[in-house]
């Protein structure tokens, strides 16, 4: 990637809205803090706090909607300030069972998804 601007790479591509953020955890507390905080910074829409598993999201989470210019700066941002959580990240285009399955970043433990909730 060495003198190529990633930034523009997603807004490119039509299919391409937005990328979903979830801090995966069991202490509903942090991530709230982590997202909030990741929200404000960022100036990004955060979704409600779920505190059961969700679709295919195998623990609760707190869901962050980021805008293809600002995927890079967030990512950077929580690898540096997650402490210690999961965090989960795809694309939304038309195929979410190819988002969480063949698009997605880790940060952490990799947890296992139920697919089977986006057939």
């Amino acid at each position: 990637f060495a003198g190529m601007d990633i930034s523009k790479m997603a807004g490119d591509d039509p299919r391409f809205e937005a990328c979903d953020l979830a801090g995966l955890t069991l202490d509903p507390e942090k991530a709230r803090d982590v997202c909030t905080r990741c929200s404000e910074i960022f100036g990004i829409r955060m979704g409600r706090m779920h505190e059961r598993p969700v679709g295919p999201h195998p623990d609760w989470s707190c869901q962050l909607t980021v805008p293809p210019d600002k995927v890079g700066p967030v990512l950077t941002w929580l690898a540096m300030n997650r402490e210690g959580l999961t965090v989960f990240s795809h694309p939304n285009t038309e195929n979410a069972l190819i988002d969480h399955r063949d698009h997605a970043i880790w940060m952490g433990a990799i947890r296992p998804l139920d697919l089977s909730a986006l057939d």
